[in-house]
């Protein structure tokens, strides 16, 4: 149900075919023989761990490898390649959490805050998912399990079924953009060496004899928390959305 834009890497450039049948275990397996000494649940447990910690620019074949302390050419008899591999691990990281955030009183917007909530913090766990290009998501079990169970739960809506798909959509691009800010406001913290308060500061000097000018009335006038990081934006934007979401419901019913 994730969805990045303008990605360092694409989901579904691996081996079809091949990513289905492992996503969804349906290659036949030796039935005699020693037990191996991988497993394709190791090898996407550790390309997950791989990548939270140093991104996709740090995710290789022979990185995965290394980190599970075996050579890299063992890997290929479990997955194809990077390709593949990535579509695995797409679909491990939607798993159900062991945490999950609590549905409310179980309607349709109780499920929608949940749903942007929870992918929220897969973002936040996983900030890797921003460069990945999912505009072709390959469908495993996690995602569809995820997909089925908000669509039984926002079916109440009344809304049409390529509404329903589409308010599952708008959530997850909402989240996408709140979560990419997030991520570069990190980034230019740890690239600079400035806090975001010591960044802003540098600037308070120009930008008051820029609002002393007369020049923008407007801005000037503003409270000095107008622009403050008490000011819950996430939030502030869902509950919009979902307001709206609630006016055409109600004019369904109607």
């Amino acid at each position: 149900m994730t969805s990045g834009t303008g990605g360092t890497e694409t989901s579904g450039s691996g081996d079809i075919a091949r990513t289905l049948e492992l996503l969804w275990d349906t290659g036949r397996r030796p039935s005699r023989g020693p037990k191996p000494a991988l497993t394709l649940d190791r090898i996407v447990e550790a390309a997950v761990r791989l990548a939270d910690t140093e991104g996709l620019e740090g995710l290789s074949m022979r990185r995965v490898a290394a980190e599970l302390g075996t050579g890299t050419m063992s890997l290929y008899r479990y997955v194809p390649g990077k390709g593949e591999l990535l579509d695995l691990m797409l679909d491990r990281v939607q798993r159900p959490s062991e945490d999950p955030v609590d549905p409310g009183d179980g309607g349709w917007r109780a499920a929608l805050e949940a749903l942007a909530r929870e992918t929220l913090a897969l973002y936040r766990r996983h900030p890797w998912l921003l460069q990945v290009n999912q505009s072709r998501p390959i469908l495993g079990p996690s995602a569809l399990d995820g997909m089925e169970k908000v669509l039984t739960r926002i079916r109440p809506m009344g809304l049409s079924d390529p509404e329903l798909v589409s308010s599952i959509i708008m959530i997850d691009g909402y989240v996408v953009g709140a979560a990419r800010s997030q991520l570069y406001e990190q980034e230019a913290e740890r690239r600079t060496g400035l806090t975001d308060a010591e960044f802003w500061q540098a600037q308070v000097p120009m930008l008051e004899k820029a609002m002393a000018s007369g020049r923008y009335p407007v801005m000037a006038s503003l409270s000095e928390d107008a622009f403050g990081r008490d000011f819950d934006h996430f939030e502030f934007g869902l509950q919009r959305i979902l307001d709206g979401l609630e006016v055409l419901v109600a004019a369904r019913k109607a």
